[in-house]
């Protein structure tokens, strides 16, 4: 087969897999890979805890960036499906966890405001779990009609690992976009309200001195009988 021919034969290839993503008895649970971003509201001394199924042996990722708030820092903390914390708390501005998880289950993701007693954190939380099991499923499926798909599935796995890794780079600098932003508005608001306040008391001490100053030269002009002229 010719190299143009072999191209289209692998971009048809590709393309049959997506279709078969979006039928109708693909359910969401079995998808290869999941995706999800969050940005949460966590009051001042709380606690939130969210939740995230895993297959065996499937990797979690988990990435958190504090956004707005306080002295910029939170705490993260991953639990595994057995209760055990397999990433302590650290109060850091941003943290991150990755794992494969050889048995699966449900994962504790918290994060942590308690050292924070008056002020609340705008927090920006990604988690992605994928897998590659299932892509077995679709070899099996294409060798039933005789077409050899090794490097056909070599090449999806490559593609979808850096797809993958592609995700998460453009979460952290959302993430890290976001957080500026906010501070770029802090400090604008900032600046706001000290000019504000600034002229307020130039205005005002300006005013004292013109009225001071009237009050220096007003003088009193009496006639000979003690009246006021």
């Amino acid at each position: 087969m010719s190299p143009p021919r072999l191209l289209v034969f692998r971009v048809l290839l590709l393309l049959s897999a997506v279709c078969l993503c979006w039928t109708e008895d693909w359910a969401f649970e079995n998808a290869p890979g999941i995706a999800m971003e969050y940005k949460i509201h966590v009051d001042a001394g709380k606690e939130d805890c969210y939740w995230q199924y895993v297959h065996p042996k499937a990797t979690i990722y988990v990435n958190m960036q504090v956004l707005k708030g306080g002295d910029g820092m939170a705490g993260m903390a991953v639990r595994n499906p057995k209760g055990e914390i397999v990433h302590p708390y650290t109060w850091k501005k941003s943290a991150e966890y990755e794992e494969v998880s050889q048995t699966g289950g449900y994962y504790s993701v918290c994060i942590d405001n308690q050292f924070s007693r008056f002020a609340g954190k705008l927090i920006n939380l990604y988690m992605t779990t994928f897998r590659y099991d299932l892509w077995e499923r679709y070899t099996q499926e294409l060798e039933q009609m005789e077409v050899s798909v090794n490097n056909f599935t070599h090449s999806i796995k490559t593609v979808d690992q850096r797809i993958h890794d592609m995700l998460l780079h453009q979460s952290q600098s959302r993430a890290k976009e976001a957080r500026d932003f906010q501070l770029l508005i802090s400090n604008n608001n900032y600046v706001q309200y000290w000019s504000v306040a600034q002229c307020i008391a130039i205005i005002g001490a300006g005013a004292f001195q013109v009225f001071y100053l009237r009050k220096l030269f007003d003088t009193k002009v009496t006639t000979k009988s003690g009246g006021r002229a």
